[in-house]
This record gives structure tokens, sequence and C-alpha cells, in this order.
């Protein structure tokens, strides 16, 4: 991102946020999800990452009355197979609060390779507008980039290439057509045992009984606007924290 592009698309002087579909969620979460930024959510496998997604797809439909965008959802999905089941199970709730059929305002792109989304993120600026596009939902970006590169200088290098590119025109797109990114992360192992590691920028967190931390490293990190990381604490039974 230039900094003319900056200038271009300024930020409005209260940003619109997307409400989670749940009222404790959204006063943790200050409001919602916020729009003209990218928000990464963390978790390992069996947290509700993909359920959390589909919800936002059908939230953003709803007035801004009621926490929502007013506008359609593109959902980038990398895990297959996509849920389509789920998502018409939550839909249906939904139809009691919209005119119209909420499938009909999903749209939905499926992702193969890192190179295949530097192929869909130019038609962005034909779609979005068109379409009135209000959330991007990528779910999941790690899956993305896992067993494409090699664990070298070379190939390191070029992987952080590409997540500049992708964010870059992420947090364009969000700032020029006031809308909402959201992406999904999953989270690998750490080894060290110390209680406050530290990764980059990144904080450990203790989820299952193990010690994890978001994947793709630092680079990745410096990418999204705002990082929430969910976790499982173990008590007498599994809870999501």
């Amino acid at each position: 991102m230039k900094p003319e592009d900056l200038l271009r698309h300024p930020l409005p002087a209260v940003t619109p946020k997307l409400t989670l579909g749940c009222p404790l969620l959204d006063r943790l979460l200050h409001g919602g999800v916020p729009c003209n930024a990218i928000t990464e959510i963390v978790a390992e496998s069996g947290t509700g990452k993909t359920q959390l997604s589909l919800q936002l797809l059908l939230a953003a439909q709803l007035p801004t009355s009621r926490g929502g965008l007013s506008g359609a959802s593109l959902y980038l999905h990398s895990e297959f197979p996509f849920p389509v089941r789920r998502l018409h199970q939550l839909s249906l709730v939904c139809r009691l609060e919209l005119p119209h059929n909420p499938l009909d305002s999903i749209f939905v792109q499926p992702l193969y390779s890192a190179d295949h989304l530097l192929d869909v993120l130019p038609r962005l600026d034909f779609l979005v507008p068109r379409l009135n596009i209000k959330l991007i939902v990528i779910d999941s970006v790690a899956a993305l980039f896992r067993g494409e590169f090699e664990n070298t200088g070379t190939e390191l290098k070029r992987r952080s290439g590409i997540f500049f590119k992708v964010s870059s025109k992420l947090r364009l797109c969000a700032r020029k057509f006031g809308l909402a990114v959201v992406v999904t992360n999953q989270v690998v192992d750490v080894m060290e045992s110390s209680n406050s590691l530290r990764i980059g920028n990144s904080v450990s967190l203790c989820s299952s009984g193990r010690r994890v931390c978001a994947a793709l490293g630092l680079s990745w990190a410096n990418c999204v606007n705002t990082r929430y990381s969910v976790r499982i604490i173990n008590t007498r039974g599994d809870s999501v924290s």
C-alpha cells in the first residue's frame, strides 16, 4: 500500500462495526468486527472458527440498526469440503429477520493455493461494488501456505512477499469500500515451556493443554490490524474461552 492510497481513502470519523451475533462477544470486541481493517481469528481445529465465519456472513446482511452492514458477503474458503449444510441451517434463523433468502447474498469462491488467492484479489475492485459486498472472509489463510514453501531463505522471502501483497490489497479494498475483512488462522505448537513466551509480536497461549501460537509467523502477524485468539480450556469438560 502506497502513502497516496491512504490519503485517497481516509478512514471515517466513526468506524462501522459488524456484530458477531452474540452480545457478550460484541462487548468483548468493543462493538464487533471493525470495518476498514483486517481482523484475524486464531484458534486450533474444533474451536468454531468456521462456525463464527458463517455467522458473520449472515450478520453482514442485517441492517445497520441491528449491527449489520446492509450488504452481501464474499467467502473465500481453503478448507474443504464447503460447509453448505451448516450454512443452510444457520440461514433458517436469519430468514425471519430478512426480506430475502440470505443465501442469495453470500458469494463463495474456493481457494486452492496462495497463487490462486493472488489471482482472485484483483477482481475485488469489480466485484465488491457490483455485488454490494460489505464483508470478505478468508477461511483459512494458513491452509493456503501449508506445505507450499520450503524452509529456505529464498522460499521464506517469497512467502513474506506474498503476505504483503495479499494484506495490502485486502486493506486497500477495506478502506476504499468501507468493508470488513476477516481471516481465520491455525495454530502451531510451541516447544518452549515459558508461560510468557513471545514470538515476534505473537504471544503464545495454552489451548487443550498445549502451548501454541498463531501459524505463519511474524511476517504474517505484521500484516493484520487486529488479532483475536480463541482457546479451549479443559475444566470438567471442554469449553471455549
